[in-house]
């Protein structure tokens, strides 16, 4: 019985904006179509703190921009954002959720820099950076702990997200049949809340069930 997911490309696909044009080899300055009252860094110190090539920095740079003029975004156009790419469903509570996991976050928005440090991790990290990713998502009040109501919001958050789009069809009860599931296997104390160790032991212990959360069609 497959179930959806935790994501992966959810995140890149509401994220990843990149309207391509025509760039050249010019710094970030020279894409500034706008007056704004933030400015990133330059293109080289951004090569250097992320996984991303020049060209590519430029091109989500473009995209970026186009959504977000100011330079900067907050948790409304991240919301509109997500919207765009999950129709067929309410994204509003999940991309709540992955906005909070910003925790670089402050006064309430995202800036470039930012954005394209969480992708960079998300995109071209590790596995384990991957998924201590993941687990600071579930661990909503950022306590160091998951508990099965985490998880359950967030995991009820996909299901809304993903819609009516789902293989088997969700049905009211899912999100906790889901939850009930699989918490039990990845507390393996009992003790009623998934540490982070327990979490990276679980993940790790099967390569497909790793492979999983990074899909749409995740065995969980």
């Amino acid at each position: 019985m497959s179930e959806p997911a935790i994501p992966k490309e959810i995140i890149l696909t509401g994220l990843i904006l990149l309207k391509k044009k025509n760039s050249n080899d010019n710094d970030l300055e020279d894409v500034e179509l706008f007056v704004t009252r933030y400015k990133p860094e330059r293109l080289d110190a951004l090569c250097k703190t992320t996984k991303f090539t020049r060209k590519e920095i430029r091109l989500m740079y473009q995209g970026f921009k186009q959504e977000c003029p100011t330079g900067v975004v907050t948790e409304d156009t991240f919301k509109d954002i997500f919207a765009q790419f999950f129709p067929q469903g309410d994204s509003t509570q999940y991309a709540h959720y992955v906005f909070k996991s910003f925790k670089q976050a402050h006064g309430g928005t995202i800036n470039f820099e930012q954005f394209l440090n969480i992708l960079s991790v998300l995109s071209r990290g590790s596995v384990v950076d991957k998924l201590q990713w993941i687990f600071g998502l579930y661990d909503i009040n950022g306590d160091g702990y998951i508990t099965k109501q985490e998880m359950l919001n967030i995991v009820s958050a996909i299901y809304d997200m993903l819609g009516h789009y789902t293989d088997p069809a969700v049905t009211e009860h899912s999100a906790r049949e889901h939850v009930e599931k699989i918490f039990h296997q990845i507390d393996s104390n009992k003790d009623g809340v998934v540490t982070m160790d327990e979490f990276m032991e679980w993940c790790q212990k099967d390569e497909l069930r790793t492979k999983s959360l990074f899909m749409l069609d995740t065995i969980l």
